[in-house]
């Protein structure tokens, strides 16, 4: 009997040292300066029988912003910083206008990226599973604006956030993959210059 209880004891005292927190994950995603990588993007459409496909590479630099550097089905590169939404032409970046929730919108994809808990948790109820290698986080619209846009929010991942898919209120969703991204401690120079710019 002693036996029983002390290997209950330590399988829960090794399930709470293990479990997988919302700050822990949020340290976690935030740590890297620099993470980068090639992503799929597919728009799923009720109207639709097949998903709208779009892929490219993005840059999230931690102090900068996001580099968004769409290469098909056309080539256009957004930047996403504390400025708003800028996109390149050939006159340089021109930063776009902010329509509706579009601004709120952006700084959503900023905090999911970089993990930041503290801005989704205004606008969301966060559900966490799993652990540091394999994690799920689902978030719930608390906000008037972003419940008309979507129903939820599922990310999930391991070292950095590898697929994120949004529910929409009208049917619609988007699938974005991200399986193969790396960390750094320095931009390019070139991107660099993007973010100077």
């Amino acid at each position: 009997m002693i036996r029983l209880l002390t290997l209950i004891t330590l399988l829960a005292v090794t399930g709470l040292a293990q479990a997988f927190s919302i700050d822990e994950l949020s340290q976690q995603l935030g740590k890297p300066t620099v993470v980068r990588g090639p992503f799929i993007q597919e728009k799923h459409l009720r109207a639709l029988p097949v998903p709208l496909t779009s892929k490219g590479n993005f840059v999230l630099a931690k102090a900068n912003g996001l580099l968004w550097l769409l290469s098909s089905p056309v080539q256009q590169d957004y930047r996403i910083d504390a400025r708003g939404i800028a996109r390149r032409d050939p006159g340089g970046w021109q930063v776009l206008p902010s329509r509706g929730g579009g601004a709120e919108q952006n700084q959503l994809f900023f905090a999911v990226l970089q993990g930041d808990s503290r801005q989704l948790q205004k606008d969301f109820e966060l559900a966490l599973q799993g652990d540091a290698q394999h994690w799920t986080l689902q978030l719930t619209p608390r906000s008037l604006l972003l419940k008309q846009i979507f129903t939820r929010i599922d990310i999930s991942g391991g070292e950095y956030v590898e697929r994120i898919q949004l529910a929409e209120t009208q049917g619609d969703s988007t699938v974005l993959r991200m399986t193969n991204s790396t960390s750094s401690s320095n931009l390019s120079a070139a991107e660099r210059a993007d973010f100077a710019q």
